[in-house]
């Protein structure tokens, strides 16, 4: 069973750690807060991004990347998160993401999950190679989601966030399967918009997707 306790300095060899946060805290005496996306490579659904700030005294223990976690263990660490730490929660719907790119999207969705902080960040840490436009000091960290627990804890707040949000429009649609393969490109979802064509939640700007309403045109 997973608990909330201070984060095991035996596992920084092969987890994220918090190195950066103390030195950034230190240096800036101010919170810092990471920032991770979940939804950028699937063709249905939006994007969402979230910001975790961290109590260094109480890090739940087995936080990683969310990618190396299981399921159950991410609605685990979900919940301690939500219950131990400061969280900002931002979405790009679909229409965003047809009309800016899905850069530009989840950019401007780790902007609203940063904003949805309170109190506010003096820096956040953001995943990926690229910062969105922030009223704090941002840095990228390739990877970061590797190598910063704060960032770790904000990839397990967006993917669950997006899978529950497809469990939801798995009602709506039931038989595109999105509770199983959450939007992306699998053969399920191809063999899906064959026999059903497209839904109003599919991604019209992503290739796959525009093929098909070239030579088909939209269902619904």
């Amino acid at each position: 069973m997973l608990a909330s306790m201070k984060h095991s300095p035996s596992n920084t060899q092969t987890c994220p750690d918090f190195t950066r946060e103390a030195i950034l805290q230190k240096q800036l005496n101010g919170l810092v807060a990471g920032v991770d996306e979940a939804g950028r490579g699937p063709w249905a659904g939006p994007v969402v991004a979230a910001a975790v700030i961290l109590d260094k005294d109480n890090i739940p223990v087995g936080l990683n990347d969310s990618k190396k976690l299981k399921e159950a263990q991410r609605e685990q660490l979900f919940a301690l998160i939500t219950d131990n730490a400061l969280v900002g929660i931002g979405l790009a719907s679909v229409e965003i993401i047809d009309r800016d790119n899905i850069l530009q999207a989840t950019l401007g969705a780790m902007a609203q999950a940063i904003k949805a902080l309170s109190p506010s960040p003096a820096i956040a840490l953001i995943d990926g190679n690229k910062c969105p436009k922030l009223d704090c000091e941002a840095r990228a960290l390739i990877k970061g989601d590797q190598l910063s627990l704060s960032i770790a804890a904000a990839s397990i707040i967006a993917k669950v966030t997006r899978d529950r949000l497809m469990c939801q429009m798995a009602l709506e649609h039931p038989q595109y399967g999105f509770e199983r393969h959450k939007g992306y490109g699998t053969k399920a979802h191809q063999q899906a918009l064959t026999e059903h064509g497209i839904t109003p939640h599919h991604r019209r700007s992503f290739k796959p997707i525009r093929k098909i309403i070239e030579h088909s045109g939209p269902s619904f």
